[in-house]
């Protein structure tokens, strides 16, 4: 890190700068990087294959599109062809979230057959941050600090809603207007592997540090170079000569 700072304020009422280190900011969909992160890690230890139909990672039952299923690749790379919606991805209060019931209850419409067309999904990924927790055992926000957070020294970072005690006092509040003055509540958001994340800037840049690295951050590892190579190859694109998808990444090549 060459250059760390903070503009503005965390909280105007009180005139709390924003610390480049510990205020928190909801980084929205760049959460979603975490997820598909941990299921790398997954596919590195082999516990999760990439091309295997998701159903044999599930509680549930994910129909197949005329006889083709759904896998992580596919999720991976948004082509999984389900529908997306916003309904229920702000929900109107912490205690409503609920992973599981969530993707039991929300499974969307198939509109395009699998490995095919790109439509980007929020609920793809908050089913592949539901196969990270079923298959590693640990709650999903758990999995990812001990796997991801704290290996990478992350310490202002959480996917935990609400925040925990020591975490949430940091967190910038938010605002409709500077001129109203009037700090909006804590939005949790559902499914969250897909956008529930809030961290620090200098946090958010040990994991791009890592990710820039092939996964090493100093001394420390959060996927093997081979893992990290495979996780930034080209996947899938719509037509050739085109940017498009790695496993989890956009291609955004000049």
């Amino acid at each position: 890190v060459l250059f760390a700072r903070g503009y503005g304020y965390a909280d105007l009422a009180k005139r709390t700068p924003v610390s480049p280190d510990a205020t928190l900011f909801r980084p929205g969909s760049t959460s979603k990087l975490f997820t598909w992160t941990a299921v790398m890690q997954l596919v590195e230890q082999g516990k999760l294959d990439l091309d295997r139909d998701v159903n044999a990672y599930l509680d549930f039952h994910i129909p197949a599109w005329r006889g083709k299923p759904v896998t992580l690749r596919e999720l991976m790379t948004h082509t999984a062809g389900f529908e997306d919606v916003t309904r229920g991805l702000l929900p109107a209060s912490q205690q409503d979230l609920n992973l599981q019931r969530y993707l039991k209850d929300r499974l969307p419409i198939r509109i395009f057959p699998p490995g095919k067309i790109v439509a980007y999904s929020n609920y793809g990924c908050g089913l592949a941050g539901y196969i990270v927790q079923r298959v590693s055992g640990e709650p999903f926000a758990d999995y990812i600090k001990h796997h991801i957070f704290d290996p990478l020294g992350m310490q202002h970072s959480s996917f935990a809603q609400p925040l925990p005690p020591d975490l949430a006092p940091l967190m910038a509040k938010g605002y409709d207007s500077v001129s109203d003055g009037k700090p909006r509540a804590f939005e949790p958001v559902d499914p969250a592997p897909a956008g529930a994340m809030s961290s620090s800037a200098t946090d958010m840049a040990k994991f791009m540090i890592a990710q820039l690295q092939d996964g090493r951050f100093g001394d420390t590892r959060i996927l093997q170079q081979a893992t990290a190579e495979l996780m930034h190859s080209p996947q899938h694109t719509a037509a050739p000569g085109l940017p498009g998808f790695d496993l989890g990444f956009y291609q955004e090549d000049s």
